[in-house]
């Protein structure tokens, strides 16, 4: 009776072992996803070119800089603009999105001007694709237009 009392309790003890490292390993695991999602954006920055034509507008937490062929101007950026935007470029996979296909060619004949998204996060620097300016690829789709809605308020420039 005794054996069987001994091992019948050591088989309880590795299996309640297990089970808590186990539970550790889970959330480890939960947590190291949640800093993965955790990305920091520094700043973000949309270029469009063609011949005769260069565009650029960088998006910062507190400032826009737009440049176009060579005259700049800035503005003022509030935060819950800049919230607005960087939400959008957290919900991207970064590490992809230089290889997504743009569904038009249009820049190669210069009937669109070629449009970039260049997002800094953590000190790294991602560049899109290049896609027509107005028809991204529908994964940048949502962050293109929330890049464009700041452009078209028109506010005052900062002197």
């Amino acid at each position: 009776m005794k054996p069987r009392f001994i091992i019948i309790n050591i088989i309880t003890i590795l299996s309640i072992i297990s089970c808590i490292n186990q539970n550790k390993n889970n959330v480890n695991s939960k947590n190291s996803t949640k800093i993965i999602k955790q990305q920091k954006i520094e700043k973000i920055e949309l270029t469009e070119r063609t011949r005769g034509t260069n565009r650029s507008v960088v998006y910062t937490p507190n400032l826009i800089t737009a440049r176009l062929n060579g005259d700049s101007t800035q503005t003022a950026m509030s935060l819950s603009e800049w919230e607005n935007i960087s939400r959008q470029a957290e919900t991207l996979d970064l590490s992809k999105i230089s290889n997504l296909q743009s569904p038009t060619t249009g820049r190669y004949t210069d009937r669109a001007l070629a449009a970039t998204i260049i997002i800094t996060s953590n000190g790294i620097t991602y560049t899109s694709a290049t896609f027509d300016s107005g028809i991204p690829p529908k994964e940048l789709e949502a962050l293109y237009n929330t890049l464009q809605n700041p452009k078209e308020k028109q506010k005052k420039p900062l002197k």
